[in-house]
């Protein structure tokens, strides 16, 4: 099966669709075509995978990337068996490219992967005028509607059901957990691993290490936004934490085991309420106690399994005493650890689902071919009977 993924927001590196889609479909033998912005975000393809390179969408003008995207889906649409969008700009790049692929004769298997809540969160697109929001929420809902008529789904997150007509399948964000058993917990270290921006509280971030001072040292690894980019300069050239920035996943995942804390520190936004943060798994999955705030999915997992503390929203010196609780009780961060841990590889283990969801993409293509045959062999009967 020849797989054609697609994004224009995304790292190409991101955990989900390279380090968990892309890997599970090379394991059982696809061929993977990535359609990503490699130059913009300063990285190359992996060995293995033919890499294609588009612009990144990113601010108020999306164009010149929807032009490449278009281009790109219009010449290589047809020779892929699927094509896997990872973003919802990617619908309006869809209608000519779709043209194109029906005057051609054939069409791949069309699957959108819907990361996020996506009208919920243009509220926290800074560069979306307030005045806009309200209409651009309803032409989401409409195009989502659309896209359901048209596409096949699959959902990051159970909660997302609501928004369309059907029962969609669900490719949960879950962590690959490692093989061999963590670190236990240290005293003096935190971590935050994730895109860091003003909602996922980085400046609270900052706040709490500040509060922790010297004898907790506050890590942090992830690519900043640019309104927040200034403010982590600082406070790591001051020593207030230490900002490592964008690292590939494995060298990034390797600096969770053993820290005392992971952080998970977002804000109360629609976008979040209906999303179990990777973050919040991750930590579980490497041994390592959550300290998040009460987003519901989040402080749901942590809350029922014992697997850390939940904090009030944009309060630093909440999360400041929470780390300190951990730090003074080794048995409780012990504990944490282990029950977050256990949970993870029990429910949460992405290498346990990986298989059902390419064994979902080719159910799909299965199913595309046998419908092509079948009106193929509607219009050759009807030929023999017209001959006859």
């Amino acid at each position: 099966m020849r797989v054609l993924v697609v994004t224009i927001v995304h790292h190409p590196e991101d955990a989900r669709i390279l380090h968990r889609q892309i890997a599970a479909l090379r394991e059982r033998g696809h061929q993977i075509e990535y359609a990503a912005p490699f130059t913009a975000y300063g990285v190359t393809p992996r060995p293995g995978i033919e890499g294609l390179d588009l612009p990144r969408a990113t601010g108020r003008d999306r164009r010149a990337a929807l032009r490449a995207a278009r281009k790109l889906l219009t010449e290589r649409g047809p020779e892929a068996d699927v094509v896997l969008l990872h973003d919802p700009e990617l619908l309006l790049a869809l209608p000519g490219a779709m043209r194109h692929w029906r005057r051609g004769g054939r069409a791949p298997v069309m699957v959108w992967d819907v990361h996020e809540d996506t009208a919920a969160a243009l509220v926290m697109k800074r560069w979306v005028p307030g005045v806009l929001r309200p209409p651009l929420r309803l032409g989401v809902r409409a195009a989502e509607r659309l896209a359901e008529r048209y596409l096949r789904l699959l959902l990051a997150e159970d909660a997302y059901q609501a928004r369309f007509r059907h029962v969609q399948p669900v490719v949960p964000n879950f962590a690959t957990v490692p093989p061999l058993p963590p670190e236990p917990p240290c005293d003096d270290r935190v971590v935050y691993l994730g895109r860091l921006s003003r909602a996922r509280g980085v400046l609270d971030m900052i706040e709490t290490a500040r509060l922790l001072g010297p004898a907790v040292r506050v890590e942090v690894i992830g690519e900043a936004n640019p309104d927040v980019r200034d403010a982590l300069t600082e406070a790591d050239r001051e020593g207030v934490l230490r900002w490592y920035g964008f690292l590939p996943n494995n060298r990034a995942l390797a600096k969770l085991s053993g820290a005392l804390a992971g952080l998970s520190l977002l804000h109360d936004q629609p976008n979040y309420r209906h999303s179990r943060p990777t973050k919040v798994v991750e930590y579980m999955a490497h041994g390592v106690p959550v300290v998040t705030t009460p987003t519901p999915l989040a402080s749901e997992l942590v809350e029922r399994h014992g697997c850390g503390l939940v904090v009030p929203y944009e309060d630093p010196a909440a999360v400041a005493e929470a780390v300190r609780r951990l730090r003074a009780d080794p048995e409780l961060r012990a504990r944490a650890a282990r029950q977050g841990r256990e949970v993870a590889v029990a429910g949460l283990n992405w290498q346990v689902r990986s298989a059902e969801f390419a064994a979902l993409l080719e159910r799909w293509v299965k199913e595309a071919n046998a419908g092509m045959h079948a009106a193929s062999g509607s219009a050759h009967k009807s030929d023999a009977a017209l001959v006859g």
